[in-house]
């Protein structure tokens, strides 16, 4: 019994060095963030263009997750860990673009209340 204990938790180890070498290759993969929407030459910026942009980013990264963890949920997959962590991705993604979306409409609100 001792002996199957060992070998579970060896496989599990295992498991969890692939998924932190995966996890160092996709660091190593993500472009600089200045990569990421810089604007071009002569292009015109739109703030409604690049909230949309953004709330389609995290729309993406929330069905991305919820795959990965349907995945692991029907035996597809057994990256629990990369489900969690797109899983808390996606999270933390919503939680900032609420923090901005609030930001947006508190700075309206005072444009609103300037006198003419």
């Amino acid at each position: 019994m001792a002996n199957e204990f060992a070998g579970l938790i060896k496989a599990d180890l295992a498991s969890l060095n692939n998924a932190a070498a995966q996890l160092v290759q996709n660091a190593n993969a993500v472009a600089p963030a200045a990569q990421f929407n810089a604007p071009q030459p002569g292009a015109s910026f739109s703030f409604a263009q690049t909230m949309q942009d953004a709330v389609a980013g995290v729309n993406s990264q929330d069905v991305d997750a919820g795959q990965k963890m349907a995945d692991v949920d029907a035996g597809r997959s057994d990256d629990l860990v990369g489900a969690m962590l797109a899983s808390q991705e996606a999270s933390l993604s919503f939680q900032m673009l609420m923090q901005v979306r609030n930001k947006v409409m508190g700075a309206v609100d005072e444009l609103i209340k300037l006198p003419l």
